[in-house]
């Protein structure tokens, strides 16, 4: 990816603090979560977590698998294996959380095991949850206690601070505030990050987001985004793309000029939904090979 070209002033003092306390916290939790978008498998996930989680076990979840390219997703998989972790991949609305279930039950036997000959028992796991924002750490939350435990959104900042939530009889979460480190590797990482609501869209110039996000779905997905809004008999001209994008939704101003900024919300919007395909932004091969 290239080098970061773009002056993004966006880290909030809650991140830094957050940071903090999950130092200071982490010798009371038995392993983490860590939940990452399957559509920015690289980009959200927390670069520099480890040094903060004192060898903690942790399972990676990949979350939004639905909306993601599979064939991408199969190689982050098997990348974040090589690495040593657990990888989970989920489809939050749809899938049961039986297999992460099975796991923490099988964590908590094991610690008892150990701990069998202090004849000590432990009847509740301890596990920090992490992630950037807008990955679906409340959704999963949700889905693991069966029930509406934490505020759930699709705008960053939804969490504010650290809390403890019971889960169920055997796991008690530390929920965390979706959280960034101040130095993102790259533009293209920044670009992600906003296409997909982890960082807030007016952070960055929205026109270079999405010109950005334009030549990128040209580059991957023409095919989706021709079919979407029917661009058929047209070159791949940014901005011919857009202007036809606007005059076929109606996204005018007075004198019949292109509303740019209701194109980008309603592209954007699509994108969110899946209304254009499963799309990836995190390219395997472009990211791990340089």
């Amino acid at each position: 990816m290239n080098e970061n070209k773009t002056n993004i002033n966006w880290y909030p003092g809650h991140m830094a603090k957050t940071k903090r306390l999950i130092k200071e916290k982490i010798k009371l939790v038995d392993l983490v979560f860590e939940v990452i978008d399957a559509r920015i498998p690289f980009s959200s996930k927390l670069k520099e977590i480890d040094e903060y989680l004192n060898d903690k076990e942790k399972i990676l979840i990949m979350t939004k698998i639905d909306l993601a390219d599979q064939e991408e997703t199969k190689k982050w998989v098997k990348y974040y294996q090589s690495l040593g972790y657990l990888v989970i991949t989920l489809n939050l609305l749809t899938d049961k959380t039986n297999l992460i279930e099975s796991e923490l039950k099988n964590k908590l036997k094991l610690i008892n095991e150990k701990l069998a000959v202090k004849k000590i028992k432990k009847s509740i796991l301890r596990a920090l949850i992490v992630g950037v924002p807008n990955v679906g750490k409340s959704t999963l939350i949700n889905a693991l206690a069966n029930k509406r435990a934490a505020h759930v959104g699709n705008k960053p900042g939804i969490t504010k601070g650290l809390s403890w939530i019971k889960v169920n009889d055997y796991l008690d979460l530390l929920d965390t505030p979706g959280i960034l480190w101040p130095k993102l590797n790259s533009e293209e990482e920044a670009f992600h990050l906003a296409i997909t609501n982890a960082i807030r869209e007016d952070i960055l110039p929205l026109d270079k987001i999405m010109f950005y996000f334009i030549d990128f779905l040209k580059k991957y997905y023409w095919e989706n985004i021709k079919d979407r809004y029917n661009l058929n008999n047209i070159d791949d001209d940014t901005i011919e793309i857009l202007d036809i994008i606007g005059r076929k939704r109606g996204a005018l101003l007075r004198g019949n000029e292109i509303d740019y900024d209701k194109v980008y919300s309603l592209i954007l919007k699509d994108f969110t939904n899946g209304y254009l395909g499963n799309i990836t932004l995190d390219r395997y091969e472009m990211i791990i090979n340089e």
